[in-house]
């Protein structure tokens, strides 16, 4: 019962109510929801519809709660959506339990954060940075790798060094958390122009490094070396920076060459080690080769920035390659070697 107890205080009201009335029955809850507002069983159907089944023990639980008799051998074995959808048509006028079900439809489909897809990464930086770090770190996790680096860019540095910290450390989020952060997040923006979700931890740390400016990046980096090594170094070994190449496979690098541009590869290679030139030129046919040294030899000063973006964008498409399996990591930081 401690058991059932504790689990019940995770849950909030609505979802306790949508229990409840799931385990009564068809006819008991249509008494109960006659008695509510069109708002209110718009929020109980929302739950109600996400419910596969209610435990006995947490029904006996929320007996307790709502002080009435309620004992069911063996829980509640109903779908919870298929019981809100026939039992809205007894409580409501046919356009508002139709409006209900498009509710519950939407809320079921909605992918958080959506709506940040077009704001400009500088713009939501600075909408963002007065928030709680934690409540920072749920949005930055949703924005996609290269976005998350732009808008973690536009922060101020001890804030970065906060939000990945924190980014690191987050595991399963509550959905109705993730939904509340984002809905309040897109209400704002507006007025200026089960399960929980797996949304950090410390790989998604070092794929926000990776899209970032190496400036934003050793700055972090620097500060995770100076607050947890520990964490800096499993950062690290999960980054992928234009030397790692010298440990892909040459299969890999050859896959590779056929996606980058000659003028990409030009300009990206101008700070590259030469034991990573001589790994690209030897995965070229002698012409190819030979063509790229001659660019390399007639190209003049380039800026730093270009350079790195030039790397970056052909590391985007070496991310692609490994996640399609056609590019391996040979022997990386120790790892195992192919044979």
């Amino acid at each position: 019962m401690a058991a059932a107890a504790n689990n019940s205080k995770r849950v909030s009201g609505p979802q306790k109510a949508a229990m409840a009335l799931l385990a009564m029955g068809e006819e008991a809850s249509a008494l109960i929801l006659k008695k509510l507002s069109t708002e209110e069983i718009k929020q109980l159907s929302v739950h109600m519809s996400s419910l596969a089944g209610v435990r006995k023990d947490t029904s006996d639980e929320l007996l307790e709660e709502f002080s009435s008799l309620f004992k069911v051998e063996g829980g509640v074995n109903v779908d919870g959506d298929q019981f809100i959808r026939n039992l809205l048509p007894s409580v409501m006028r046919g356009d508002q339990a139709n409006e209900v079900i498009s509710r519950m439809e939407e809320a079921k489909q909605r992918v958080p954060f959506k709506h940040l897809k077009d704001v400009d990464p500088k713009l939501l930086a600075g909408f963002i940075k007065g928030e709680h770090p934690q409540t920072i770190a749920i949005i930055v996790t949703h924005l996609g790798h290269q976005k998350a680096s732009q808008v973690l860019a536009y922060l101020p540095e001890q804030l970065q060094f906060e939000i990945v910290t924190r980014i690191a450390s987050l595991e399963a989020v509550p959905p109705e958390l993730i939904m509340e952060v984002d809905e309040v997040l897109e209400k704002e923006l507006s007025s200026v122009g089960t399960r929980g979700q797996q949304i950090g931890g410390v790989s998604v740390v070092a794929e926000i490094l990776n899209h970032s400016d190496r400036r934003t990046g050793d700055s972090i980096l620097q500060f995770l070396d100076e607050t947890d090594s520990d964490l800096a170094e499993k950062v690290r070994k999960l980054m992928f920076v234009f030397e790692d190449l010298l440990h892909v496979n040459d299969g890999g690098i050859r896959e590779l060459l056929k996606e980058v541009r000659n003028e990409e590869l030009t300009v990206a290679l101008k700070t590259a080690s030469e034991d990573l030139k001589g790994k690209i030129f030897r995965n070229l046919s002698q012409r190819a080769a030979q063509m790229l040294q001659e660019d390399m030899s007639m190209m003049g000063p380039a800026r730093l920035s270009e350079v790195e973006n030039a790397q970056q964008a052909i590391l985007v498409v070496a991310r692609r390659l490994e996640k399609e399996g056609k590019l391996l990591m040979a022997g990386k930081d120790g790892g195992e070697q192919f044979v």
